[in-house]
């Protein structure tokens, strides 16, 4: 990977539609998310289900609270979400069915986009290393969470 192109990936016991479903409701991100930034939903649809929809969400960067709004960009249910804010750095997770009926799932933090100064301030910031560990640490609370919600699915 580049530095403007930040993935991991991780195998879940668990079938694309029951991540998918963690994804698509930004009020669980709190839930999975790695990094420690992802605050409480300020406002959102209660499942995103198209590009152009929006969520404002809580965060904390550097101990600093802010709220950012975020625009759903690539979306292609059970398959792929990504989202944005204002810089045109996104946000994407692609899932894929494996033969055993589990999901490999691949987030990639994309700043391919970003404009010079947006580049030049997410180098300096060392995004890109913080990004990797925040990346691995979400995908191994997605794959707890999923794995705890396709179990309870199987037992109700």
């Amino acid at each position: 990977m580049t530095e403007k192109l930040i993935s991991e990936s991780i195998t879940v016991d668990a079938p694309p539609e029951v991540v998918f479903a963690i994804l698509a409701d930004p009020r669980q991100h709190s839930r999975i998310d790695g990094s420690g930034s992802v605050g409480s939903v300020i406002s959102a649809p209660e499942r995103l289900t198209a590009t152009g929809q929006t969520f404002t969400v809580r965060m904390k960067l550097f101990g600093v609270p802010y709220v950012i709004r975020n625009r759903v960009v690539e979306f292609e249910p059970a398959r792929r979400i990504a989202w944005r804010h204002f810089t045109a750095n996104r946000w994407r997770y692609e899932l894929a069915p494996t033969a055993d009926g589990g999901t490999t799932v691949t987030e990639t933090f994309d700043a391919s986009r970003a404009d010079r100064v947006t580049d030049t301030v997410v180098r300096a910031a060392k995004f890109p290393e913080r990004n990797r560990e925040g990346i691995v640490g979400t995908l191994q609370r997605l794959k707890a969470a999923a794995e705890q919600d396709a179990a309870r699915a199987q037992r109700s």
